[in-house]
């Protein structure tokens, strides 16, 4: 946390996440033409915001390019936020926006949780990924969706394709892909998770809440315990008013 507190303290860094936030996905080029500084200087704020896990980067082609991350940011909110000013922060859960390019969208998350490999991949693949979501008392139904499994090679790395049907407007969207990635660092995991082939505009309930369920998905597999924060209250009741 020392180091997404440090990364946010710094004026220039903050409005290099603010340029993300308005157009996700993009390169050094175009983040420098928005910053008063070298292109040296860009790269120093974008190494340090890499560093605490706030930027993200992906090669396309020749063309490296920066995701906000809004997965720590989300973290911050679980542990002290959400415990004190709620509504205040509510939009804090939604820092993060589409990417637009060929009238397609494309989101990307990343985080660190201290596992193993093995396990991480058990998780993702037995249905953990949305129980912990909800927690252990919760009895309604699961969001509803299906789709077919198009990559596997455990323990690092799953494609997917979704449908999801939860709504009638979700189930409109048609399929979408979601890949998780997994590399062991240390002790520790980095998951990424891509949820792409998302019309431009499409509706974010099929994308809005990986920041949530990956933050449960770390406090879950880190310490055993469910989040029983008022965001996550929401999103059982809203489980729950779906399958009724």
């Amino acid at each position: 946390m020392d180091e997404v507190f440090k990364a946010l303290a710094d004026p220039t860094r903050r409005q290099l996440l603010d340029a993300l936030f308005e157009e996700d996905g993009q390169t050094l080029s175009a983040l420098e033409g928005r910053l008063p500084m070298t292109r040296f200087g860009v790269m120093k704020h974008l190494k340090v915001l890499e560093g605490a896990n706030l930027v993200t980067a992906r090669r396309r082609g020749r063309e490296k390019l920066h995701f906000l991350n809004p997965v720590p940011i989300r973290l911050v909110h679980d542990r002290w936020v959400s415990k004190y000013a709620e509504p205040w922060a509510a939009g804090l859960s939604d820092l993060k926006k589409a990417i637009e390019e060929e009238d397609v969208m494309e989101k990307a998350f990343e985080i660190y949780i201290r596992t193993t490999p093995e396990r991480l991949w058990e998780a993702i693949t037995d249905g953990t990924t949305m129980r912990v979501l909800v927690g252990p008392d919760y009895d309604g139904e699961l969001p509803k969706s299906t789709g077919e499994q198009l990559e596997a090679d455990p323990p690092r790395r799953l494609v997917q394709r979704m449908v999801a049907e939860w709504s009638e407007e979700v189930k409109r969207e048609g399929p979408s892909r979601i890949t998780w990635e997994i590399e062991p660092v240390g002790s520790s995991c980095r998951l990424r998770v891509t949820h792409d082939e998302l019309r431009e505009g499409a509706n974010d309930e099929l994308y809005g809440g990986w920041t949530m369920i990956l933050s449960a998905l770390k406090t879950f597999l880190e310490t055993g315990e469910y989040i029983d924060t008022p965001a996550t209250l929401r999103f059982a009741s809203a489980a729950g008013d779906q399958a009724a």
